[in-house]
C-alpha cells in the first residue's frame, strides 16, 4: 500500500523544532518523549524521525538501521522508565481509523507505573 504521509503532523513538527517536547532519549533515528496526555504515570512516545505513517509502513519501508535503532532506543527507554522488572510496562502503537491512530506519524506509546488493565475485551 502507498502511504501520504503529512509533514504537518505534530510529530514532524515536533522533530523540526518547531513544538518543544519533553525529551526522555534521543537517537540517530529516534526520538522519544513525554506524552502530553498521559493515560498512566509513566506514559512516553517513541517515534522514528523518518516519514513513516504507522507500523506495517515503518516495518516495510524504514532501512535496518532505522528499525534498529527505533527498537534499541525503545529498551533504553523501558530501562530509563525503570519498567523493565516484574512489574512490567504495556507497549501500544495504533494504525488507522479502526485502530484509533490520533497523529498520522508512526508512534510507539510505552506506559506504566501501575496496573493498566485489560486493552481490549474478549469477544
Amino acid at each position: 500500500m502507498a502511504y501520504t504521509y503529512d509533514p504537518q503532523n505534530i510529530f514532524a513538527r515536533i522533530l523540526r523544532g518547531e513544538i518543544p517536547n519533553k525529551t526522555v532519549l534521543e537517537s540517530k533515528h529516534s526520538l522519544s518523549f513525554h506524552d502530553i496526555h498521559p493515560q498512566a504515570p509513566l506514559h512516553v512516545l517513541l517515534i522514528p524521525k523518518g516519514p513513516y505513517v504507522n507500523f506495517d509502513h515503518f516495518a516495510a519501508e524504514a532501512s535496518a538501521d532505522e528499525i534498529v535503532d527505533f527498537h534499541r532506543t525503545a529498551a533504553a527507554v523501558c530501562a530509563l522508565l525503570g519498567v523493565t522488572g516484574p512489574d512490567g510496562y504495556r507497549a501500544i502503537t495504533n494504525a488507522g481509523a479502526h485502530g484509533m491512530q490520533d497523529v498520522p506519524h508512526y508512534h510507539l506509546h510505552i506506559l506504566g507505573g501501575r496496573v493498566l488493565g485489560r486493552l481490549v475485551e474478549p469477544v
